[in-house]
């Protein structure tokens, strides 16, 4: 089962105080562009001491919108929009690895790349499942009448997270940035 490749160094062992680290994740996720290969090149975002654990910050470059989190696994580069309608993640709630979104209650994990509940709209989860409009606890249901709208829901399709090379250096992370 190698879909998942390591892309960062395993954690030191039982060692609480560790320097932050890349968390890896799956190497098939990797955003376009940003390999050494198609010109990429590391830049510094932000400081690792702006990023404690358990914390996400917004950084742009240019047109570019990247979440940066710390959840346990290590410090992850994400695009901050919802992979559902784009909405920023950067507001939303870290539990672990896994991010909510403040629009429609989607929960994703940024360690697999993987959504772990649809949004309360429904739709298509990555690998083209249907799954229904849904109402939190305590809310009333909200109608979902026949038309257009609820076709377009049903068929609005949940993508993974796309993954920029993450890197430490001085104090400072990096990332690796698509070219243009």
């Amino acid at each position: 089962m190698s879909d998942q490749t390591e892309h960062a160094p395993s954690p030191p062992a039982g060692d609480a105080a560790a320097e932050p680290r890349p968390a890896p994740y799956p190497g098939q996720l990797q955003a376009p562009g940003t390999s050494a290969d198609a010109g990429a090149s590391f830049e510094p975002l932000l400081a690792t001491a702006d990023l404690p654990p358990g914390s996400m910050r917004r950084v742009t470059r240019g047109d570019l919108d990247v979440l940066l989190a710390h959840p346990p696994a290590g410090i992850v580069a994400v695009d901050d929009r919802c992979p559902h309608m784009a909405a920023p993640l950067s507001l939303g709630e870290l539990d672990g690895c896994v991010v909510t979104c403040p629009l429609h209650a989607g929960r994703f994990d940024l360690c697999t790349g993987d959504p772990v509940r649809m949004p309360t709209t429904g739709g298509l989860d990555p690998d083209g499942v249907v799954h229904p409009t849904w109402t939190p606890p305590g809310r009333e249901p909200k109608p979902d009448p026949p038309g257009v709208k609820t076709e377009t829901r049903r068929l609005t399709r949940v993508r993974r997270f796309r993954y920029y090379p993450v890197r430490i250096v001085e104090g400072r992370i990096e990332v690796a940035l698509p070219v243009g």
